[in-house]
């Protein structure tokens, strides 16, 4: 008989075989996708395209998580521990290609020019203190979820369960908005309204996290990481070809910027443009007039909808458009705080509309605001923009650091050596996709400006009615002026539909089209699947087992988790249907959160002996409640949920805005778990722990 492989032998082959299968599964992707072109050219029609692509990726990856299904504890937590390097690198990238990156970081780039570029360093740089301060101790603790570090390291039930609830509580927050993505893209591809594409998504979602936990996962998110990069990649190397003979982006779209940079002085300076600006204004006028007498507004409002309606059945009117009308009648604001936030939202939008280029900063401009070399209120623009820049980069690269879902996933691999690679791999694999989008946004930017600005109304592209009646917050046009040409001060354009529209807006085939969204579906479903199973592991195997059941048996925790997986991705599922926000804005909310919960608390916990239970505990509550507490009396929709009326004026600290509300919960938690660790030290005895896990998690042992 022979002698069984060595690990490092098993290793070899496990990853030979796994390289053997993805390639092949990448060529296959690449052939479904020429197919479904070649089918295009020959008539097929856009709902049959786009059900095939959901359909196959989906049961593709359905079928991966049914080969990976498990019952089994460590494979459903922590994928056996055998994850390569390169591999968990790809699928962290898939895991962290959230919607928000995949869809929304053109986006941002494209509405706020040098402004969004604080997502793209944030994120990245986030990763380098992954690398130097978190990846590979964590890793060398073995434990297979982050509450389950802070109740090794600081000893107790306290320190365990507030990581739990702020685990659930971060990463509930960015599933909604995974999940609203995938109801996005779903009613994209299939046709389906918003709501039922959220609830078909999750069918997507679920899959994976319920059956085969941490195991099927990775491996979805693998072959989801292929499909996305493969669908980021495409537009952007067939626009810079199509615009500039280049199918290297990065180098070619420079030229593109000056072009983008010499239309926008033009328009600023257009009459048609003006003309739609001062009509703006005065629209921005009278709502301000409305927001000066809100109850008599609405009684004007009520008067003018019901004189509409009766007037479109007196002239016997087409009945959509009598619908319409009583539509509009019944679904008016009925409370007068609901009709202030109304007029609000309509006056912020009108004025921003009334701006030079609609509100959006040139390109090219090396601030996001104001002017250093400008007037007084420039010159403090400028300012204001500079510290929120800043304070986003910071917030961002904290949270990153912190994110529980993506520290997760270097539980995964064999050694800690093997930790530290796959973060080198990870932030390969993700800047692949991050030096692409500033190049796609500007290559957008350029067709708009210059093929879709002075489109008679009547011959505007099809793509424009179809996304305005799937979501008029995304896409919405109107002749204000009348003079039946498109202006930009006339469109609204969404950052959440730029990446998805891109290859319609450049004229590419539907095939393309399809792609994108099919890579977007990949991006949002893998992150999705991540935070489900980090929700439901925390609170299964934290809170159930370590808490409530120590008896618990292994497969008795699995199929709690599972149970937990399906509950939170139903509730999350009727939050995102909601529509509550732009997708990049909820997603700031939860790095704020995550870095002000746990940055301090893992950070000092590694670096520093005497950080004691109490103090940890009180670091994570005090920087959790300074960071919701900021974010709840400067964020409009949450001043109204919980009906602040202190003027915004007196609740924002030097003009920082809500979703970066981190910058001040992190040092709050940091002095907090600082003070408290030296008013509530550990005993004697609990002080010789901790120093005995501490040098456990700092100091290499053999092999490493």
């Amino acid at each position: 008989m022979s002698r069984p492989a060595a690990p490092s032998e098993q290793t070899r082959v496990f990853t030979h075989v796994l390289h053997r299968r993805y390639a092949l599964y990448t060529v296959g992707v690449l052939l479904f996708v020429i197919l479904l072109g070649l089918l295009e050219r020959v008539g097929w029609s856009r709902s049959w395209i786009g059900g095939t692509f959901l359909f196959a990726t989906v049961i593709v990856y359905a079928v991966i998580g049914l080969m990976s299904r498990t019952t089994d504890e460590a494979e459903y937590y922590v994928a056996g521990r055998r994850v390569p390097a390169i591999y968990n690198g790809m699928a962290t990238a898939a895991d962290w290609m959230s919607a928000a990156s995949f869809i929304g970081t053109a986006g941002v780039l494209y509405l706020q020019g040098f402004a969004g570029l604080a997502y793209i360093l944030g994120w990245t740089g986030g990763y380098c203190l992954v690398a130097l301060l978190l990846a590979p101790y964590l890793r060398r603790q073995g434990c297979v979820t982050l509450p389950e570090f802070l109740g090794a390291r600081y000893g107790g039930v306290l320190p365990r369960l507030v990581g739990v609830a702020a685990v659930v509580l971060v990463s509930f927050v960015y599933v909604v908005v995974q999940i609203y993505g995938v109801g996005l893209i779903t009613s994209h591809l299939t046709g389906f309204n918003f709501e039922v594409g959220v609830f078909v998504g999750v069918g997507g979602v679920l899959v994976c996290s319920f059956l085969g936990g941490m195991r099927a996962v990775t491996w979805t998110q693998v072959a989801q990481y292929i499909v996305l990069i493969v669908a980021y990649l495409t537009p952007v190397v067939w626009l810079s070809l199509n615009q500039t003979g280049s199918p290297l982006p990065l180098m070619s779209y420079g030229q593109q910027l000056a072009q983008v940079s010499a239309r926008e002085a033009a328009l600023q300076h257009d009459p048609g443009e003006r003309s739609v600006r001062d009509m703006l204004a005065l629209r921005a006028a009278d709502l301000q007039r409305k927001l000066d007498d809100v109850p008599q507004a609405m009684v004007d409002d009520a008067e003018t909808l019901a004189a509409q309606a009766r007037a479109l059945q007196a002239a016997d009117a087409s009945l959509p458009a009598q619908q319409r009308a009583e539509r509009r009648y019944l679904n008016r604001p009925q409370t007068e705080e609901a009709a202030r936030l109304a007029y609000q939202h309509q006056y912020d939008e009108t004025r921003l509309h009334a701006a030079p280029l609609a509100g959006m900063p040139p390109q090219a401009l090396p601030h996001a605001a104001g002017d250093p070399a400008g007037d007084a209120a420039s010159r403090s623009a400028y300012e204001v923009a500079r510290r929120n820049f800043a304070a986003l980069v910071m917030c961002l690269m904290l949270g990153t650091a912190a994110m529980p879902h993506v520290l997760t996933r270097y539980f995964t691999t064999p050694s800690v050596r093997e930790a530290r690679r796959s973060v080198a791999w990870s932030l390969f694999f993700i800047v692949l996709l991050y030096l692409a989008a500033p190049a796609l946004a500007v290559m957008v930017k350029y067709e708009v400006l210059t093929t879709l600005i002075g489109t008679p109304f009547d011959q505007l592209p099809a793509w424009i009615q179809r996304w305005s009646k799937l979501d008029p917050s995304l896409v919405a046009v109107e002749d204000v002026n009348g003079d039946g040409l498109l202006q930009l001060a006339e469109m609204r354009l969404g950052g959440d539909v730029i990446v998805l529209a891109a290859p319609e807006i450049g004229g590419l085939p539907l095939v393309v089209t399809y792609l994108v969204a099919a890579g977007g579906l990949a991006a949002a479903l893998s992150t999705a699947d991540g935070l489900l199973l980090t929700i439901s592991n925390a609170l299964s195997h934290d809170l159930y087992y370590r808490v409530v059941n120590p008896a618990a048996a292994p497969i008795r925790r699995v199929m709690v988790s599972k149970f937990l997986v399906l509950v939170v991705a139903l509730l999350a599922a009727f939050i995102a249907s909601l529509k509550f926000a732009d997708i990049l804005q909820f997603v700031s909310a939860a790095f704020s959160l995550a870095a002000a919960a746990f940055f301090p608390a893992l950070v000092l916990g590694i670096f520093w002996r005497r950080a004691s239970r109490t103090g940890a505990s009180l670091g994570m509550l005090v920087g959790l409640a300074v960071c919701l507490y900021y974010m709840v009396t400067n964020q409009p929709q949450l001043r109204a949920l919980f009906g602040v009326t202190l003027p915004l004026a007196q609740c924002r600290w030097w003009d920082i805005e809500p979703i970066a509300a981190g910058i001040f919960g992190v040092p709050a938690g940091m002095a907090a778990l600082v003070v408290g660790s030296w008013l509530w030290p550990a005993s004697p005895d609990e002080h010789e722990a901790h120093q005995r896990v501490v040098d456990a998690i700092r100091f290499p042992g053999p092999g490493e």
